[in-house]
């Protein structure tokens, strides 16, 4: 089932579909990663390519929960960042792809919210 868009901002940065799929840089349009469709409420990405662009994405739909901070780590499971409570993957970050990046996700199964960087 589809779900319903609450906010969407992309600066410097191009989905391959509507909330999911491959992630590019718009500057060079090199594939940065690949965000999974079903599994997060919400995503707040800031990066800055290797090409020198900054982007970001933020994303939340109209059923998002609130979710939980926590201090537990993704785990990674087939290049995948997965939920170390469910193993669900929520996203893949090509860090080689970038100089630096900060994010949060929050689980949609749990409500944790995860944060990662370089």
């Amino acid at each position: 089932m589809a779900r319903v868009l609450k906010n969407k901002e992309l600066i410097n940065t191009r989905l391959a579909a509507n909330y999911g799929g491959w992630t590019y840089c718009d500057q060079c349009d090199e594939n940065i990663g690949y965000l999974c469709y079903s599994t997060y409420d919400k995503l707040e990405l800031n990066y800055k390519c290797q090409c020198g662009s900054h982007g970001s994405v933020c994303i939340e739909f109209d059923d998002s929960q609130e979710g939980k901070e926590c201090d537990d780590e993704l785990i990674i499971i087939k290049n995948r960042l997965c939920c170390p409570k469910d193993n669900e993957p929520l996203i893949t970050v090509l860090e080689k792809k970038l100089i630096s990046y900060e994010m949060k996700i929050t689980c949609k199964s749990c409500g944790s919210i995860y944060k990662k960087g370089k």
